[in-house]
């Protein structure tokens, strides 16, 4: 299984970004897939997340800023970022949810990537 993240790096206050992953191993199409992200001593935080028939869900902090797709032909989940705050600094990753009756988004991941680095500079 592997998820490899790219698209990553420095984007000025304000600017888009887009952000892709690419999965190999595992039925792609199937799967709800999430993007999450983590500043330096602090916890992983979900950001949003997509079921296989591509119904988006997303966390207050990204809502109208953020948006998830997917190209269940290319194996690819994306998350394109608009209206970059500093706060949006972090490690992004993509990762494969374990969603189940007593799992919802960002709780229980069976899969993730090694994340890349997005830094908002002003």
């Amino acid at each position: 299984v592997q998820l490899v993240e790219s698209g990553g790096g420095l984007v000025q206050l304000g600017g888009s970004l887009r952000l892709s992953c690419a999965a190999s191993g595992f039925t792609f199409s199937s799967s709800a897939m999430s993007w999450a992200r983590q500043v330096p001593g602090k916890g992983l935080e979900w950001v949003s997340g997509i079921f296989s028939d591509g119904s988006t869900y997303y966390a207050d902090s990204v809502k109208g800023r953020f948006t998830i797709s997917r190209d269940n032909a290319k194996n690819t989940v994306y998350l394109q970022m608009n209206s970059r705050k500093p706060e949006d600094t972090a490690v992004y990753y993509c990762a494969r949810e374990n969603l189940g009756p007593f799992t919802g988004w960002g709780e229980e991941y069976d899969y993730w990537g090694q994340g890349t680095q997005v830094t908002v500079s002003s």
